[in-house]
C-alpha cells in the first residue's frame, strides 16, 4: 500500500479545497460583476434623462428636437408611446459597424417638451462591460492562481523547516533498538505538540529500557545461578548410573538424565543470546564456510546416521567471509542440527554453498512452517521434542548482528534455510 507524506497530503488536500473554492467563485463573481455593471448602467440612463429633463428640455422647440436626434446617436427623442413612467430595457440591436447583433441597455421614459409629450429614449452598448467582466474575471482568476502557487510554494518552505524536529524523532525512533545501550537525543524544539511527543517518547523508551534490563538481568542471573546446581544433578545422576539399578530405575534414571541435559542445553542458550545482545563477540575474522564444513562434516554425518539421513554437499563456489568465528560456527552448528534433529528417518539434507549464500535443505514435515513465528524464542514446531526453541532465535540475532538475512522457504518437500552473506 502506497503511503502518502503529511506534508504532501495536506497540500493536496488545501489545493483541492482551492480548486473548489475557484470553481464555485469564479462564476459569482462574473455574475455579480455583470449584475452590478448593468445597475450602474441603469442608474446613468436615469440620471442622463433627468439631466435632460431638468435643463435640456425647458429651452427645447420642435425643431430642436430633429437637431438632436440627429447629432445624437444613442440619445433620441421620439413621438409619444403612451408611457405613464420611466421604463429601462435590455435587448440587442444590429451594429452597422460591427455587422452583428449586439447588446444594448435602452431606457424609455415620458417627457413634456413645449407642451406636448415625447417620449425620451437612450441606449448604452454593453458589450464593453463584458469585456470589462472577462478581464476583472480573468485577473481575479490570475492573481488566484498567483495566491495557491505562492502559498502552496511558502507552506512547503516553512514547513520543511518547522517540521523537521518531527522527522528527526521518526528517524531516531526508527533506528532505535531496546538491545543496544544508544538511546535516541531528540533535538529541541519550540513547537509545544513536537516538544511533549519528544518528551513522551523518551519517558516511554526510559521505562521499557529499564524494564527490558531488568528482565535480562534476571535470565542472566539465573543461567548463571542453575550452572551450579544442574552440573551437580548431572554428577548425582551419574553417580546414580553406577550403582545397581533394577530396569524400572534405570529408566526412570536416564530419562531424568536426558531432562537435565536438555535444561542445561537451554542454560546455555540464554546465555549465548545475553553475550550476543551485550555485543560481546565482535572481533571478525575472514572465515572459509567451505573449509568449516568439511572439517565438522564427520561429525554432522555421525549424528545424522543415528536417523539413516543421508547428507549431500554441493559447492560450486568458495564462499568466504569476514565475521565472528565463534557465532559464525555457532550459525552453522545450529543450522545443520536443526535440520537433523527436525528431519525424518530415511531423510536427506543437502547443503549448497554458493557465491553469497549458504543454503541448508531437509526433508521432514510435508507442510511448511508458520514463517511469522519460526524465529521467535521457545518456538517449537512440534516435530521434534529434543530442542529447546532458541535454535533458530540464535540464528537470527547473529544474522541480525552482522547484517546478513536468513529466510525460510518450502519447495517441493523440502525445509530451506539460507543465510545471504
Amino acid at each position: 500500500m502506497n503511503k502518502n507524506k503529511l506534508l504532501h497530503k495536506t497540500t493536496r488536500d488545501f489545493l483541492a479545497l482551492a480548486a473548489v473554492i475557484l470553481f464555485i467563485c469564479a462564476p459569482i463573481f462574473y455574475y455579480v460583476s455583470q449584475w452590478l455593471y448593468i445597475y450602474e448602467t441603469e442608474e446613468v440612463l436615469q440620471q442622463h434623462k433627468n439631466a435632460f429633463v431638468n435643463q435640456s428640455s425647458k429651452n427645447f422647440t420642435s425643431d430642436d428636437i430633429k437637431t438632436w436626434n440627429r447629432f445624437n446617436l444613442h440619445f433620441t427623442i421620439l413621438p409619444d408611446m403612451g408611457l405613464t413612467k420611466d421604463s429601462i430595457v435590455g435587448t440587442t440591436i444590429e451594429d452597422p459597424i460591427a455587422e452583428e447583433k449586439e447588446p444594448f441597455r435602452i431606457i424609455y421614459a415620458p417627457v413634456e417638451i413645449a407642451g406636448r409629450k415625447y417620449t425620451y429614449t437612450e441606449k448604452i452598448h454593453l458589450l464593453e462591460m463584458e469585456r470589462l467582466v472577462y478581464s476583472i474575471a480573468g485577473m481575479f482568476t490570475f492573481i488566484i492562481i498567483i495566491l495557491f502557487i505562492g502559498i502552496v510554494w511558502l507552506s512547503k518552505k516553512t514547513a520543511s523547516k518547522r517540521w523537521r524536529p518531527f522527522y528527526n524523532t521518526l528517524d531516531q525512533i526508527h533506528e532505535f533498538e531496546i538491545d543496544k545501550n544508544k538511546p535516541p537525543h531528540f533535538v529541541e524544539t519550540d513547537i509545544d505538540e513536537f516538544d511533549r511527543l519528544n518528551k513522551s517518547l523518551e519517558a516511554l523508551i526510559e521505562k521499557n529500557t529499564a524494564i527490558y534490563k531488568s528482565q535480562r538481568e534476571f535470565v542472566e542471573n539465573a543461567a548463571h545461578e542453575l550452572q551450579t546446581p544442574l552440573a551437580l544433578f548431572q554428577n548425582k545422576i551419574d553417580v546414580l548410573f553406577q550403582m545397581k539399578l533394577n530396569k524400572e530405575q534405570t529408566q526412570v534414571l536416564g530419562s531424568l538424565s536426558r531432562d537435565v541435559v536438555k535444561l542445561n542445553r537451554l542454560n546455555k542458550n540464554l546465555l549465548l543470546l545475553s553475550k550476543i545482545e551485550h555485543e560481546i563477540y565482535l572481533e571478525k575474522n575472514t572465515i572459509s564456510i567451505n573449509n568449516h564444513i568439511e572439517k565438522h562434516l564427520n561429525f554432522f554425518t555421525e549424528q545424522a546416521e543415528l536417523k539413516n539421513i543421508a547428507i549431500n554437499v554441493q559447492a560450486p563456489e568458495k564462499l568466504q567471509i569476514s565475521g565472528n568465528l565463534i557465532l559464525t560456527e555457532i550459525l552453522i552448528n545450529n543450522l545443520l542440527l536443526n535440520a537433523i534433529r527436525h528431519n525424518r528417518s530415511e531423510g536427506n539434507i543437502i547443503i549448497r554453498i554458493m557465491e553469497n549464500e549458504l543454503q541448508v535443505l531437509n526433508t521432514g514435515d510435508d507442510k511448511p512452517l508458520p514463517i511469522d513465528k519460526l524465529f521467535n524464542r521457545f518456538f517449537n514446531s512440534g516435530s521434534s521434542s529434543n530442542g529447546n526453541g532458541l535454535g533458530l532465535s540464535i540464528i537470527k540475532k547473529i544474522t541480525e548482528l552482522n547484517g546478513w538475512k536468513v529466510n525460510y522457504s518450502f519447495y517441493n518437500n523440502f525445509h530451506s534455510f539460507s543465510i545471504h552473506f
